[in-house]
């Protein structure tokens, strides 16, 4: 951009601050102040943070891009201004394969059917999973919250099936809607929050382990490499399942003695018409995170 252009362009955010301070309104007076501020402190860590990437990088200009399309605070700013190196298509491809071992946990797979020219992904779930309730909606969780992350200006999430399609839950605010050229908003979804859990990566295979994670009482399992999560509740006696036993992939409870294969969503092996609730987990670069339904008072907060 030519120099001329680039102080023209200051004048002209000069005047918009002026006019802000001399708004008549107080709370709208405020309000703008509270967004340009936001909006200069996230610039200001996204620039100091791209910095740090180039100062630390290699010397090659596509590892530099490629190393600065990965940071999450980075991303988000390539994003609104459309600047990322990678495709749609491409981050979505990349979200789902995070999900593999998961899916793959719940004997179940998805694949990418293809991402249309307004942002709706189309995606086919897979498996013995598909058609479980528990399961389907678990599996669910997990991907849409694995694509929101990767490639939040995705418009919608079409699992064929049952599953009907979902509205973003991670708020994405593209360049062109603040131009007002945006699509008209959705229907708030419910809300899910992922909460990180610190510490999992201590648990021997083989072996349980309890945690309360925002109130809710999960039990962690670790097989090899793999992380299941479930609540810590047994769907025959109802008493908590801290002190179990786990025989190979099957889980055993202390008091009613009911068998859950842990590796199969937590399906009853005794009696097929009870499970363990899973819970959704994602696990990336030893970084474990699991969905939890928010609360109205953490909604309204948000």
């Amino acid at each position: 951009m030519p120099t001329k252009e680039v102080q023209s362009q200051l004048k002209s955010i000069e005047t918009l601050v002026h006019k802000i301070e001399n708004v008549p309104d107080p709370a709208l007076k405020a309000t703008a102040r509270d967004l340009v501020q936001s909006l200069m402190e996230l610039h200001g860590a996204g620039i100091e943070r791209m910095l740090e990437i180039v100062h630390q990088g290699s010397t090659s200009g596509p590892a530099i891009i490629e190393a600065l399309g990965r940071d999450d605070l980075v991303r988000s700013l390539l994003l609104i201004y459309g600047l990322h190196p990678d495709g749609l298509e491409t981050r979505v491809s990349q979200a789902l394969e995070k999900t593999r071992p998961y899916l793959k946990s719940h004997g179940g797979n998805v694949s990418l059917i293809g991402v249309d020219d307004e942002g709706a992904v189309t995606l086919r779930l897979e498996g013995n999973c598909h058609g479980c309730p528990s399961s389907s909606a678990t599996l669910k969780l997990a991907v849409e919250e694995a694509i929101y992350e990767s490639a939040p200006d995705v418009t919608a999430i079409i699992v064929q099936g049952s599953i009907e399609e979902k509205s973003p839950a991670i708020a994405f605010v593209p360049l062109s809607q603040l131009g007002g050229n945006g699509h008209e908003p959705k229907t708030e979804p419910e809300r899910i929050g992922w909460e990180e859990v610190f510490g999992l990566e201590a648990i021997p295979s083989g072996s349980l382990r309890r945690e309360e994670v925002s109130g809710r009482d999960i039990l962690f399992c670790r097989l090899e490499e793999t992380l299941y999560a479930y609540n810590n509740s047994c769907p025959g006696c109802g008493q908590p399942l801290g002190a179990a036993r786990l025989q190979g992939t099957v889980l055993a409870c202390p008091i009613c003695s009911q068998h859950y294969d842990v590796v199969r969503a937590g399906r009853g092996v005794d009696l097929d018409t009870i499970h363990l609730v899973p819970v959704p987990l994602l696990s990336e670069n030893g970084r474990v995170r699991v969905a939890l339904p928010l609360s109205k008072a953490q909604r309204s907060g948000m």
